[in-house]
């Protein structure tokens, strides 16, 4: 039921990598019970047939602010509004700006959904690279100065995390990846192990894993997650894995 103080509600659907299976419970039931469902065109067209009825509405990239006011306008029309996001909507997501947009619409509810990041999804397909402490760090200065960008990486390898990299390129940004991993290996050595998966949760899924030194020439797009390794990560039967500190009893077969 919504709070006395509310006249209408949007929920904020963090859809995981966009593959049904991989949606969680609680946000199947937001879209089911939506009478409107917002989203970028692919995620929309992510979407299984069970939705297809509803009203579905888009905007392009960079349509985000107008994405997030549609979703404000039709909830005032009295309709049950989903806005939905890939992986989840508070990990770069639009979560943040439904709620910078919301302080004008005190009259309706946020509730944001959780579903499934690319650090989470790509991690199980890599084998086991964040099982320590990690941090994410998006490679996209479209809204983030680069020179920003740079400081949290040399924080992150300062610290010793594994750090998980979103939007390592694009068609603007094809040497990104290359410039931080060469910040990287300002103090990290040349065989640190890493890994990447493409397309996470969808057709054509792929991963792969290697050294710094190899990934730092690898072309990689926009549908991949990289994963650089701690000091404690290994390569395990073609796995990433990062040890957690067990003690592990050797044992002769």
């Amino acid at each position: 039921m919504k709070h006395s103080m509310y006249q209408n509600r949007i929920y904020i659907v963090g859809m995981g990598p966009g593959r049904e299976e991989m949606m969680t419970a609680e946000a199947r039931r937001a879209l089911e019970q939506s009478e409107v469902i917002i989203g970028y065109t692919l995620y929309l067209k992510l979407l299984g047939p069970d939705f297809q009825e509803k009203e579905l509405l888009s905007t392009p990239m960079r349509g985000e602010e107008e994405r997030c006011r549609l979703c404000f306008a039709k909830a005032a029309e009295g309709k049950q509004v989903s806005l939905i996001c890939s992986g989840d909507a508070g990990v770069y997501g639009l979560a943040s700006l439904m709620f910078e947009i919301g302080q004008d619409f005190p009259k309706t509810e946020l509730v944001v959904i959780p579903g499934i990041t690319a650090a989470i999804s790509g991690a199980a397909a890599l084998g086991a690279p964040i099982n320590h402490d990690f941090c994410l760090v998006s490679l996209s200065d479209l809204l983030t100065p680069w020179i920003a960008i740079e400081r949290r990486l040399r924080a992150a390898a300062y610290g010793d995390f594994v750090i998980v990299l979103y939007n390592p390129s694009s068609h603007k940004r094809k040497d990104y990846l290359a410039r931080a991993c060469d910040i990287l290996l300002e103090q990290m050595e040349e065989d640190r192990a890493c890994g990447y998966v493409e397309n996470i949760g969808r057709e054509g899924t792929s991963t792969k894993v290697c050294t710094l030194r190899e990934l730092r020439d690898t072309p990689v797009n926009m549908f991949t997650t990289v994963f650089i390794g701690n000091a404690g990560s290994r390569l395990m039967n073609n796995k990433l894995v990062t040890k957690r500190g067990y003690q592990i009893e050797n044992r002769d077969e």
